[in-house]
């Protein structure tokens, strides 16, 4: 299978705390053209470790548009006039984080991922062998 090259974009990020005040942060996103429907957005505060969460691509594309997701993941665009800003609510045992997310990174973002492997095309930039070898090891 073609190795293709893996896209990184770091993000300056605002967990939202309350109505008026919020905390920044950095966000890494990660694309592999090996893992097609994925990307890895991995969060860096000032306290703790990093944090890594694994989202849907088409989860943050249909996201730019209108709201996506459910559960422990939703995604959606800021809605003033105007507005830069995706916003992304993160949900698990330990609690939920809301990110303000510039739009326009993330649209770049999306943009170079689909440079590499279309919208549509993702089954083909899969090593099935490994895979498939994978799931009759389980039984």
């Amino acid at each position: 299978m073609e190795s293709l090259k893996t896209v990184m974009q770091g993000v300056a990020v605002e967990l939202v705390i309350s109505r008026t005040y919020s905390l920044s942060m950095r966000m890494s996103l990660r694309y592999e053209p090996a893992d097609p429907y994925v990307v890895r957005a991995v969060f860096f505060a000032d306290t703790g470790g990093p944090v890594e969460w694994v989202l849907g691509r088409d989860l943050l594309a249909d996201a730019l548009t209108g709201s996506a997701g459910c559960g422990d993941v939703r995604v959606w665009p800021g809605v003033a006039p105007g507005d830069q800003a995706m916003y992304i609510v993160l949900g698990s045992s330990a609690g939920t984080a809301l990110l303000e997310v510039p739009v326009r990174d993330v649209r770049t973002f999306l943009e170079d991922t689909e440079a590499l492997v279309p919208r549509g095309t993702e089954s083909g930039h899969i090593d099935w062998e490994p895979e498939l070898a994978n799931l009759f090891a389980k039984g």
